[in-house]
């Protein structure tokens, strides 16, 4: 913060010395996550498979880690999740939907789904009454970024319009925009 100091009329900046903080010293991380949201339809591109489920680059933000779980990957075998004989293979590209972002610590990271349902309609629970809340296009759910002037970090709560609204103070002006945020 630059400290003004006057000297026989003229003004002299000066940098005052304080102590850096760590958000001085490097970008936040989390505002790298901040472009997908939760519900959101994305391109995707198999980058590796892995045990657990595969690795992939979302097409547009390739600057941000994200993967997709087997439990999140459909089986054609019919069991409940997928094994890692059914991934879809490195270099593929497909339609995937944002389940959640991770950018309370750093990296930030993206867990994705391509499960037939989920890219139909994507459901998650909604963080005030616990039901689902359809975040797909045209749902009922919005999802809120929290973050802090303290540093980095974030988290993305999750809600039903209603149920955001019916928490807002009845004097709050915010109750129209909750209604109207991504409507035409």
């Amino acid at each position: 913060m630059p400290v003004i100091v006057l000297m026989a009329g003229a003004t002299i900046a000066i940098s005052a010395l304080s102590p850096l903080r760590h958000n001085d010293l490097v970008q936040r991380f989390d505002a790298a996550g901040a472009g997908p949201v939760p519900g959101q339809r994305v391109r995707v591109r198999v980058t590796q498979q892995h045990r657990g489920g595969v690795m992939v680059e979302i097409l547009g933000h390739e600057g941000i880690g994200a993967s997709i779980d087997g439990a999140a990957i459909d089986s054609p075998s019919g069991t409940g999740r997928a094994w890692l004989g059914e991934y879809p293979a490195a270099g593929t590209e497909m339609d995937a939907v944002v389940q959640e972002i991770r950018r309370w610590s750093p990296p930030a990271w993206v867990r994705l789904t391509i499960r037939a349902e989920d890219l139909r309609s994507f459901q998650w629970l909604c963080d005030f009454c616990g039901t689902p809340t359809v975040l797909s296009p045209g749902g009922d759910g919005v999802v809120m970024d929290v973050r802090s002037a303290d540093g980095p970090g974030s988290h993305a709560v999750v809600a039903h319009r209603e149920c955001l609204r019916s928490r807002l103070h009845e004097s709050s002006s915010e109750h129209a925009r909750v209604d109207s945020v991504g409507r035409r």
